[in-house]
């Protein structure tokens, strides 16, 4: 199972569910991280958190343990 917290910047994934619960879920759907959503990992913080991911046309910045909770798998590159 490869998280949101394993790709590196420039790395573009598709998120595929959720394992948090609760508010901190919540929080993650109210800022647009929902499944099937395309996302580019655009860079790390200096000590490594937290990370800031673009989707559509808004950045977000998530801590890594949030980040850890985001199931993704790779990008299909079948689109025109």
């Amino acid at each position: 199972m490869k998280t949101l917290n394993d790709v590196q910047p420039g790395g573009r994934v598709r998120i595929r569910r959720h394992l948090s619960t609760g508010a901190v879920r919540q929080r993650l759907l109210d800022l647009g991280l929902m499944p099937n959503v395309l996302v580019t990992v655009v860079r790390s913080a200096p000590l490594n958190d937290p990370i800031e991911v673009k989707l559509d046309a808004s950045n977000v910045s998530l801590r890594r343990r949030e980040a850890r909770t985001i199931e993704v798998s790779a990008e299909e590159t079948d689109h025109v």
